[in-house]
């Protein structure tokens, strides 16, 4: 009798032989050393995207600092294509120190400038982000009113009675907080009773193509009515044309975010000639 496997045989655990999952596993494995090795060069940069106001969409309410990596090449890599993987280790913490770090220097340079930056819940209570933080707020007297923390509303869920207790104690300071893709997750509602989140950002797959799109009008209609109700400040991610920036600004967005008023750039908008001249 042959001693070589049978071919039809099931394997005992599927997840490792899988041909779909082993390709996952190296997927991932190879992303993770991609971020590793970026952030121990400190490859990584800020792409700022403006938020604009709906009333005035020529003028950005703040800026979104996107938090990207270099890879091996010198590419630009942006956090979606490597921010699954990483979010739940410790890289994920530490490019959200960086992403901070980066953001309040950011803002201590300019006086003028209101910025968004991304974390994760799991990075509440982080030693070093903690640090980055305090000495980054000590930098300059109104860098707090002027910085925005943006929370998933999936990572946000992983441990929301700590996430509302580390907010409240910032607000109080004068951070401000925008829950961000709302809708893309599993929302439990009566959190947002106690939350406070000062700014909801709606999740762009309800958004790209809504003036065509009755389903996720009448969607984002119940999300806007919800916003409304605890006062928060909303935000239409994912704009992308004309037709949708209009029906958004007649169901009464207050701000917009999207490639229709810019792409996210690592130069920073606000730097340029014609940004400075409004200032003026």
């Amino acid at each position: 009798m042959s001693h070589r496997e049978n071919p039809f045989q099931e394997p005992l655990d599927p997840s490792v032989s899988s041909p779909l999952n082993f390709a996952v596993a190296q997927r991932d494995k190879d992303t993770l050393g991609m971020v590793r090795r970026a952030v121990e060069r400190r490859d990584v940069v800020l792409a700022f995207q403006p938020v604009v106001q709906t009333a005035r969409p020529d003028r950005p309410a703040f800026y979104e600092g996107l938090i990207r990596v270099l890879d091996d090449t010198g590419r630009i890599i942006p956090a979606k294509d490597f921010i699954e993987p990483v979010e739940s280790t410790e890289l994920g913490r530490q490019l959200d120190c960086l992403a901070l770090e980066m953001g309040l220097t950011a803002l201590a340079e300019d006086l003028h400038l209101r910025l968004s930056v991304n974390m994760s819940a799991r990075s509440i209570g982080y030693g070093r982000w903690t640090k980055v933080l305090e000495r980054g707020l000590a930098r300059e007297d109104t860098v707090a009113e002027r910085l925005i923390l943006e929370i998933t509303e999936s990572s946000a869920m992983t441990m929301p009675e700590l996430v509302a207790v580390f907010m409240k104690e910032l607000q109080m300071r004068g951070v401000s907080f925008a829950l961000d893709d709302f809708g893309a997750g599993y929302t439990s509602l009566r959190y947002l009773r106690e939350f406070y989140f000062d700014i909801l950002k709606i999740d762009g797959q309800f958004i790209t193509g809504i003036s065509r799109n009755p389903d996720n009008q009448v969607l984002t209609d119940a999300i806007l009515s919800i916003a409304r109700h605890f006062d928060m400040f909303t935000v239409a991610e994912a704009v992308e044309s004309a037709e949708d920036a209009e029906y958004l600004t007649r169901v009464g967005v207050d701000c917009m975010q999207g490639f229709y008023f810019g792409a996210p750039t690592i130069m920073p908008p606000w730097k340029t000639p014609s940004q400075q001249a409004m200032r003026a």
